[in-house]
């Protein structure tokens, strides 16, 4: 198949040779001057069909930190992704809607995703009362058209906040077309100790929210099975932060592929089921020594998870042109 075009038919990618030695892209070029149609007794079944769902393909603004909110929309037009994170942080741009909005229009990237400020160095972003902060992340997606909310979960220390989440976050996602999608994070360590941090716990997946933001760092850096994760969250799983990580005890968010986390294979499960959900890249660039290693990171990035974003569907592709 290495020499075989690809086309995209009806939300398929296809690809393949037919059995007289033409590629499927000539067969969809063929059907489509022709006017004989794809699903006619004429065409022929390829070897294989991938399947690609519609899920976008969004950079997070943290991933080209120390750098701006600004830059991150210029980095993402360029280098070709779908969509845009924004991560909501102590630079005021990331603050203000419609800066955010402005940057959206010029770059032609559109906003996904809004990540709440709930790190502890966004402590008072947004004011220092946790649900404030939700609502305008909610009231910022609506106006930017994202379809999701990142949220972690509480840390142990906001007791008021971390008792009443669980019920608080299902109130919020009943008033809003908005997702509400809560993150795995993961327990703190310091040698043969571990200290939990979030409550009710770093891992959501046993809650009853609504959507979960799955990240594959987080699961490394945890030590979780990523696919035991994914298969809790199961159709609950509304939102992807892709990145890798060695399972050390910092949260490395490296480039996928170049960890030990399963990224192809969750990138697979993804195709096969026709996720609809954005897959942000949120990969930690802040020791590129130039902008030209940045982007190449997060090129590099980009380029595996279009790779892997793809199911073989034989049966589909029989069903389809048999």
């Amino acid at each position: 198949m290495a020499d075989a075009r690809i086309a995209r038919t009806d939300g398929w990618e296809m690809a393949g040779s037919a059995a007289d030695g033409s590629t499927l892209g000539d067969v969809a070029d063929h059907d489509i001057l022709h006017g004989t149609g794809a699903e006619t007794s004429e065409a022929r079944v390829p070897d294989a069909v991938l399947r690609v769902p519609d899920a976008k393909i969004a950079l997070s603004t943290a991933s080209v930190y120390p750098e701006s909110t600004a830059d991150g929309f210029e980095i993402a037009a360029r280098l070709g992704y779908d969509g845009v994170e924004v991560m909501v942080s102590t630079d005021p741009v990331s603050q203000d809607v419609e800066a955010l909005r402005r940057l959206s229009d010029h770059h032609g990237v559109p906003i996904v995703s809004v990540h709440a400020p709930c790190l502890l160095i966004t402590q008072r972003v947004w004011g220092t009362d946790p649900w404030t902060k939700l609502v305008r992340a909610r009231d910022a997606a609506e106006r930017l058209g994202a379809k999701t909310v990142v949220v972690h979960p509480p840390f142990r220390w906001q007791r008021s906040y971390a008792r009443d989440f669980v019920r608080g976050i299902d109130r919020m996602a009943g008033e809003t077309d908005v997702l509400f999608a809560v993150e795995n994070m993961f327990p703190l360590r310091y040698r043969d100790k571990e200290v939990a941090a979030y409550a009710p716990d770093w891992d959501p997946s046993d809650e009853d929210y609504r959507h979960f933001t799955l990240d594959l760092s987080h699961t490394a850096t945890s030590r979780s099975d990523a696919l035991d994760m994914l298969a809790r969250m199961g159709d609950r799983l509304g939102h992807v932060h892709l990145a890798d990580g060695s399972g050390s005890l910092k949260d490395e968010h490296l480039v996928p592929g170049r960890g030990t986390q399963p990224c192809a294979e969750l990138l697979e499960h993804l195709a096969r089921t026709s996720f609809a959900g954005a897959i942000v890249l949120e990969v930690n660039t802040r020791r590129a020594a130039s902008r030209a290693e940045r982007e190449a990171d997060l090129a590099e990035a980009l380029a595996y998870t279009r790779l892997h974003l793809a199911a073989e569907a034989e049966a589909e592709a029989e069903r389809r042109y048999g």
